[in-house]
């Protein structure tokens, strides 16, 4: 993993690249019209390919849904929960969400937008005073090649709107190779037993990769953000989130951990030699924690996640209940880092070419620059995880479609190759 490809590859978050597909295979497959259906006979190649990825034993299994105009029009199971044993994998089946978990944390913040608990503009010191002493890192080069660190004020302070934009400058220390990055690995910050409180302390000693607002820059932002929602209602995480967003969408099996023995049996595994995360820390929801991380420490099912994702398919609402109201939801999937936001980009914008971001969820506003364009349309919401879990909400087709599996070498191709296969599956 010393190659910039190997680390972009095995980061946590958004990591699905939109990179370059054959001609033949990609051709009509980007904005299609509106009131496309899906060609049975088509979607049987999605089939076939998990069919080949478990007998080849690249993957233990997965299971794959498309939903559109709120109806199955695919629904597959393939593969074993876990190569030990054996046992087939169902909509109980329980799989870690890595960043999926931040698309969680973002609606419950929303909500509390909405609710006036936070403002977007608010200061992040206004929530956990330490931040208004963070610095920033800024990477000096001597001479003689060598680098230094120099620590300078930020700008101006770090508020919500930055946290849940990706742009705060907080980041993740096991990809990349600057030197804030580098802090970040030999701060150690991982260590011990720690809540979420103790974590943003921890976090607000280290200098900030950038300035605030100044780039795009995947992190601990989420995770800082959930302990601004936990000051700002008196209450854990957990809590916040079930009374929010989780019991009312009926969302039983999604959480953080998980204790039940007979719900442990349930959780899925990749192959024995996939079984590293690669995301700098141990993730296992079997053993109780105080931590609760909001950027990728959650667990869900299919039958839990299909509705999350139902809820953003009808703009915040499902089964007769508003999650968000229609102009809360708006403001969230519009893209907050545009050409005219001063947000800039660079090698590790894991939302990908075409992508914009809105309030937590990637955004295509744009074909990109791959030609053809990858397949999707505008107004496509998106976000993935380091297990391989991913989703996509296409509201022009009214159609949405989730892969769960646990597998983080696989994962980019098998999630570029599977939506290729669905959109190669619509006709006009």
């Amino acid at each position: 993993m010393n190659s910039h490809f190997g680390l972009r590859a095995f980061v946590c978050g958004a990591l699905v690249s939109l990179g370059a597909m054959s001609l033949a295979r990609a051709e009509g497959t980007y904005e299609i019209p509106a009131g496309a259906h899906f060609n049975q006979e088509k979607l049987a190649k999605v089939g076939e390919f998990f069919r080949n990825e478990v007998a080849t034993g690249k993957i233990a299994g997965a299971t794959v849904l498309i939903k559109q105009h709120g109806k199955p029009v695919y629904h597959e199971a393939f593969g074993v929960q876990d190569v030990v044993s054996k046992a087939p994998i169902t909509d109980k089946t329980i799989f870690r969400l890595f960043s999926m978990s931040k698309a969680i944390t973002s609606v419950v913040a929303v909500q509390l937008i909405e609710d006036g608990k936070i403002k977007l503009d608010d200061p992040v010191s206004k929530y956990i005073p330490s931040f208004a002493n963070v610095k920033v890192g800024v990477e000096k080069k001597a001479d003689d090649g060598t680098k230094s660190l120099e620590l300078v004020p930020p700008n101006r302070p770090m508020t919500v709107h930055d946290l849940m934009t990706h742009t705060s400058g907080v980041t993740y220390g096991f990809y990349g190779d600057s030197l804030v990055r580098k802090a970040y690995r030999e701060a150690n910050i991982y260590a011990g037993d720690f809540d979420l409180a103790e974590f943003a302390e921890r976090i607000a000693k280290l200098p900030l990769h950038n300035q605030p607002g100044a780039l795009w820059q995947y992190g601990h932002s989420t995770d800082i953000l959930a302990r601004v929602m936990e000051v700002a209602t008196g209450k854990p995480l957990l809590e916040i989130e079930r009374e929010k967003l989780l019991d009312p969408l009926g969302m039983v099996d999604t959480g953080f951990f998980v204790t039940a023995p007979e719900k442990q049996k349930l959780l899925a595994q990749p192959v024995p030699n996939d079984a590293d995360f690669r995301v700098g820390r141990i993730n296992d929801p079997t053993v109780v924690k105080k931590i609760q991380f909001a950027s990728g420490g959650m667990v869900t099912t299919m039958a839990d996640y299909e509705r999350f994702a139902q809820m953003l398919l009808n703009g915040g609402s499902l089964d007769g209940k508003t999650i968000l109201k229609p102009e809360t939801f708006k403001l969230m999937v519009t893209d907050q880092i545009g050409p005219t936001s001063g947000v800039s980009r660079d090698y590790f914008y894991f939302p990908g070419d075409g992508f914009g971001f809105g309030l937590g969820l990637a955004v295509r506003t744009d074909p990109g620059n791959a030609k053809p364009p990858p397949p999707g349309d505008l107004g496509e919401l998106k976000w993935d995880g380091a297990s391989g879990c991913y989703f996509v909400i296409d509201p022009k087709q009214d159609m949405f479609f989730v892969l769960l599996e646990q597998t983080p070498t696989e994962r980019q191709r098998v999630q570029r190759t599977l939506k290729q296969l669905v959109y190669e599956a619509m006709e006009k």
